[in-house]
């Protein structure tokens, strides 16, 4: 008799843990009433300690099921990783990191800026990969490796940071499996790199929690690192290995406790909510949990600066959180304590004759008035450290009833320190808070604004006729149409560019033009092109790392003087063409010319033709594109040739405060697969990418090149 059904019927209940409150993914929900709803003070304190009794219950059993070893949380070179609280997420790119005029890195105008904005931060997460990664085939590694400078600059680099008491970490991505091989395991190409480079940290993209495999590498460099997965270990176990994660949060009325925090009160996690442009939510619960918070405001080129309402509740934050570090790490911690009125929610986290009370209001008004009773503290003393001021508690009974403001959707927090107990710097802190609290979180504005781009002039050409190798384009009135193939950021404003008609940057694009008649290359700008610039106008860029890689002893390959030119930045391009007596094309200028008037989908009309375009390349490695006459069947209107689907197109560059962004046309032959992260290939004519500029290093690809235009008059 087969007896499996029956054992699998029973499984849940064999291996469920018998407690009435189970986390909600990363989270604990609160007790189902809250205790400022409860008939009297002694209930609210009796649901709130059934509550706490049953999680406690739950962290013993499961910890037992785990097995669970903390030893990667006493290890003296990791410790830090409990006091960082704050970190950005910094796209490599962003313009307050590095000036490519001056060719080095700005760390200190960076952490400045944010100094001088929320208060600073305790890590940085620098982002040299997605989402350009993909547009050829260098892996994460080679992309690290290619910033400017290189791994000498990186490691100086990170020294500055360090100068500045700021860690530095990078990301690991699991998804990379189309590029080039590493030649080695990932968990070993990634922990190497971190070693050369000196990073402190490793984040794991798409992680649900980096394996085991991922510490013991680190540790077999010598250099350990922190690892954060950016999602919740999968497995609890993870939590042995990951000191830190990053917390993906659904936000109810009332707080939720972190189920790591509660399992390993000193594991470390950033609430991440990227997109959110109103972080009270975000804030608030991390604060009352005692956990950091991802200041990510560069988010893939896209803007979403923090408000300064928001800046300044993180600064304050911040600062109650680093000075009482080590309370926030008490094993005795107790969230959602009972609170005095609605909508006000508590954490305790006691520890060495201290105790510290994370406080939020939760609602849209200010309260004010009694807040909390707790255990009195005998020749102690009570601190309102939020607003830097004593407190004199009402005692009775063993108990202190405690009375301060709250600002609406505000925070407070609260300090007991036991009688003759000092406290280190309590006293400068005070009076900083009682500085801050001058000016209520209420009278900043908490108005969310985009980030205004400008495009970048292309001074015109002076020639009288058009020149060999040009097509003739008249002038016309041109219906440009175009959308941005970013992968992420919906349809917001801020999103992709921002063209001089348009109020704001947005993905989609239309504009009726008029288009004076100028003439465009017939071809791509070709290897034995733009060998004979190289040897007319001895032209070699100060940053020449990458430029003409597939070349060989300065030349192109046999073979290859017909093929378009790659690996050429965008400043090479214009030194192209500007020795040429030509310039870049406008992106619609490109458009037109390779679509004509009638709005079609590719230059040959609305229906795909394979043979119209070269076969795509989808191996890991790299391959030579295509001879730019060697489909003919791919011409547009005007006799344009290979506009589609053998290399990129360099156009318009777009600038704002902190990032440069180039529109690139025509797709590529080179399209990498396993990942729907990769740079996303596009053939449609209404269709362009948005490629992020950093220097000549790192922006140079072997699927991108350019074709020039001259005006006519």
């Amino acid at each position: 008799m087969r007896r499996f059904p029956l054992l699998f019927l029973f499984a849940p209940f064999l291996f469920a843990q018998d407690t009435a409150v189970q986390p909600q993914g990363g989270q604990f929900p609160g007790p189902s009433k809250s205790p400022a709803l409860q008939d009297s003070p002694a209930d609210a304190e009796a649901a709130h300690q059934a509550w706490l009794t049953d999680l406690k219950t739950w962290r013993a059993e499961r910890l037992t099921r785990m097995g669970y070893d903390d030893a990667q949380y006493r290890r003296p070179e990791l410790l830090w990783s409990q006091r960082n609280f704050i970190q950005p997420q910094m796209m490599a790119e962003d313009r307050y990191f590095y000036d490519p005029v001056a060719r080095r890195y700005t760390v200190d105008r960076y952490l400045d800026d944010v100094d001088q904005r929320y208060g600073g931060i305790d890590s940085v997460l620098i982002w040299p990969v997605y989402p350009n990664i993909g547009i050829d085939n260098r892996n994460q590694w080679d992309r690290h490796r290619d910033m400017p400078g290189g791994v000498p600059a990186l490691r100086q680099m990170v020294e500055d940071f360090h100068k500045r008491h700021v860690r530095v970490f990078f990301p690991a991505m699991p998804w990379d499996n189309g590029t080039h091989e590493p030649g080695m395991s990932f968990a070993k190409a990634t922990a190497q790199l971190m070693a050369e480079i000196g990073a402190d940290g490793v984040n794991g993209d798409t992680f649900s929690g980096l394996p085991l495999a991922y510490r013991t590498a680190s540790d077999a460099t010598g250099h350990a690192v922190v690892f954060e997965p950016e999602g919740s270990p999968s497995s609890d176990e993870g939590l042995m290995w990951n000191n830190q994660s990053w917390g993906y949060w659904k936000y109810d009325f009332m707080p939720t406790a972190s189920k790591l925090k509660w399992l390993e009160p000193r594991h470390l996690v950033q609430i991440c909510d990227r997109w959110a442009r109103d972080k009270t939510d975000n804030l608030q619960f991390a604060f009352f949990n005692g956990i950091g918070y991802e200041s990510w405001e560069n988010v893939w080129g896209i803007w979403n600066q923090i408000t300064p309402r928001d800046a300044e509740a993180l600064r304050r934050m911040a600062r109650v959180e680093r000075q009482f570090a080590d309370l926030l790490v008490s094993p005795d911690w107790e969230p959602d304590v009972p609170a005095v009125q609605y909508g006000v929610y508590a954490t305790r986290f006691p520890r060495d004759g201290m105790q510290l009370w994370t406080v939020v209001n939760r609602n849209e008004f200010p309260v004010a008035g009694d807040q909390l009773t707790v255990a009195d503290v005998p020749g102690g003393k009570f601190y309102d450290v939020w607003n830097g001021v004593e407190l004199t508690p009402e005692r009775a009974g063993g108990k202190a009833r405690l009375s301060f403001t709250m600002e609406a959707h505000g925070f407070g927090a609260l300090l007991a320190v036991e009688g003759g107990k000092s406290v280190a710097n309590l006293a400068a802190m005070m009076t900083q808070m009682r500085d801050w609290s001058k000016v209520p979180l209420m009278s900043l504005s908490h108005e969310w604004k985009f980030l205004p781009q400008q495009m970048v002039a292309i001074a015109p050409t002076a020639v009288a006729a058009v020149p060999q190798g040009m097509v003739r384009i008249p002038a016309a009135s041109f219906d440009f149409r175009v959308g941005g193939v970013e992968i992420e950021g919906s349809n917001g404003e801020g999103v992709d560019f921002q063209y001089s008609w348009e109020p704001s940057p947005r993905r989609n694009h239309r504009h009726r033009m008029q288009i004076s008649s100028f003439a465009v290359d017939r071809y791509p700008v070709t290897n034995a092109q733009f060998l004979k610039f190289v040897t007319a106008a001895k032209y070699h860029p100060a940053d020449d790392h990458n430029f003409l890689k597939d070349w060989h002893d300065g030349r192109p390959q046999t073979g290859w003087e017909k093929k378009p030119v790659t690996w050429v930045s965008l400043e090479d391009a214009r030194a192209y063409a500007q020795w040429a007596g030509k310039r870049l094309p406008h992106e619609w200028e490109w458009q037109y010319a390779a679509q004509g008037t009638d709005g079609r989908t590719f230059p040959w009309g609305d229906k795909w033709d394979d043979a119209a375009v070269p076969t795509p390349v989808k191996g890991r490695e790299l391959q030579a594109p295509a001879d730019v006459d060697a489909h003919p069947q791919g011409q547009s209107p005007f006799g344009v040739m290979d506009t589609t689907g053998n290399v990129w197109q360099w156009t318009d560059e777009f600038t704002d405060e902190h990032t440069r962004a180039a529109a690139l046309r025509g797709g590529s032959y080179y399209q990498p697969r396993n990942s729907k992260w990769y740079f996303p290939n596009v053939y449609s004519l209404a269709t362009h990418g948005k490629y992020l500029l950093m220097a000549p290093a790192k922006d140079r690809a072997g699927t991108l090149g350019f074709r020039c235009v001259v005006d006519l008059p």
